[in-house]
């Protein structure tokens, strides 16, 4: 059994700085108050689970460390999610307390805020903590299961790589629905640090937050060139700036470089309660994503990266556990000092600014636009994001890109929408029946 990390971090440091952002500061001992009354929240509504949908803010802090006190599964959804996607992730779900933008979701604000606080009580690490859906290659939605000791142990390998302490601040304005955010939150409360919380990104902001005391954040690359853009020297206040979510262009860690920003490169995925890889301060040279993080072991199994350890989730919901290895989908190799080098992300996968975005998700929606009768998706180079969706589309009859584009954001989260879009005559196909994605690609840029 494991204490929580803030009631440590409030028994040890009552009046270290917790949580602050936006107009709201807290101590660890505001704080640990604060998830005491959640925790009698959660517990006199008597719901196993949990389900949350909610921009970032300090409730949802909260909560989070609230959850495993009161032995709650708390499901946690993209915010940025249609609300046409919304019903069948809460069917899967079941019965569950409704939190936040959510049907029948109480609001946050308020919802513990007279509630009977409880100790806090030892955390079994073995139980469910949160449930994250991060999409499969086939398009739907997979809901990994994440125990309390894969939260605490991804913390504390993060520690150790990150240097961080009790003096240590982590910008956080990765929103709390991915599981990037949700380590942020844990991270600091491990190492008794400061949570500095953002609503979203802002790049003047976030530039300032770095200039006035943040030690560290965690970027993805179109974040930090808008960060560059606004800012272009930082102090060496500044310890780590994690970079991952795909490529990072090498003027861009330049720049980093040159402004001072001690950038580390970094591989990760929900399966594993965030990170599984980074480079080391004093040893980042941009070219890997990095050693595996303690305690973490990764191979390489016929190109493909594979991974297991104590960060990984127990399973999907509603599919057997996890055993062993699990296999990424993601193509690397392991340099001659051990460092990940990652080749390609799962192989349809597109990462858009960080986002992932499935193919095959998209076109089931645009197959179901009565003038289409095939598409494909497939990735299209971008400046600032990084990468984008192309949407290759046959249709017998001329139908308006517009109209796709708005059929296609009515039901889906504007992340996943295609930011360009082909009429072809048909779509080349292997031996097999299946989309050439290579050759269509190639057709594509012999269009441009």
């Amino acid at each position: 059994m494991n204490e929580c990390p803030v009631a440590r971090a409030a028994r040890l440091r009552p009046g270290g700085r917790a949580l602050v952002g936006n107009g709201h500061a807290s101590t660890y001992r505001d704080l640990d108050a604060a998830v005491r009354r959640w925790h009698g929240a959660l517990a006199a509504h008597g719901s196993g689970r949990a389900v949350v949908r909610s921009e970032n803010r300090p409730e949802l802090v909260a909560l989070l460390h609230a959850a495993p006190r009161a032995g709650v599964e708390l499901a946690v959804l993209n915010a940025r999610l249609a609300e046409a996607e919304l019903p069948p992730l809460l069917e899967r779900l079941g019965p569950a307390l409704r939190l936040g933008a959510l049907p029948g979701g109480a609001p946050l604000q308020g919802f513990a805020s007279d509630a009977r606080p409880a100790d806090p009580p030892p955390i079994d690490p073995s139980r469910v903590h949160t449930i994250l859906f991060t999409s499969g290659t086939t398009g739907r939605a997979k809901a990994a299961q994440l125990a309390v000791g894969a939260h605490q142990a991804s913390a504390r390998a993060s520690i150790e790589t990150l240097r961080m302490d009790g003096d240590s601040a982590y910008l956080c304005n990765l929103p709390l629905f991915h599981v990037g955010g949700i380590a942020t939150a844990i991270r600091c409360a491990e190492a008794g640090a400061t949570l500095v919380l953002h609503d979203y990104f802002d790049a003047a902001a976030s530039a300032e937050a770095l200039a006035s005391g943040v030690t560290h954040a965690s970027l993805v690359a179109t974040t930090l060139r808008r960060l560059l853009d606004v800012r272009s020297a930082f102090p060496d206040s500044v310890r780590a700036v994690l970079v991952g979510g795909g490529p990072v262009p090498p003027e861009l860690l330049a720049r980093a470089h040159a402004a001072g920003l001690p950038v580390l490169l970094t591989y990760g995925l929900t399966e594993a309660a965030s990170q599984v890889s980074a480079e080391l301060l004093g040893e980042a040279d941009g070219t890997t994503a990095g050693p595996p993080l303690p305690g973490t072991e990764v191979r390489i199994a016929d190109g493909e990266i594979e991974v297991r350890g104590p960060t990984m989730m127990l399973g999907y919901l509603g599919e057997p556990p996890l055993r062993g290895w699990f296999r990424t989908g993601d193509l690397g190799e392991l340099d001659a000092r051990g460092r990940l080098v990652v080749h390609a992300r799962r192989a349809d996968l597109i990462v858009s600014g960080g986002e992932n975005v499935y193919p095959a998700e998209v076109e089931a929606v645009l197959l179901a636009h009565p003038a289409v009768v095939d598409c494909a998706v497939v990735p299209w180079p971008d400046e600032h994001l990084g990468q984008v969706g192309c949407a290759a589309v046959v249709a017998p009859e001329p139908v308006a890109e517009t109209e796709l584009r708005d059929y296609l954001r009515a039901r889906l989260a504007g992340y996943k929408v295609p930011r360009r879009f082909a009429l072809l005559d048909s779509l080349p196909r292997n031996a097999a029946g299946k989309t050439d994605r290579p050759a269509l690609l190639a057709h594509l840029r012999g269009r441009r």
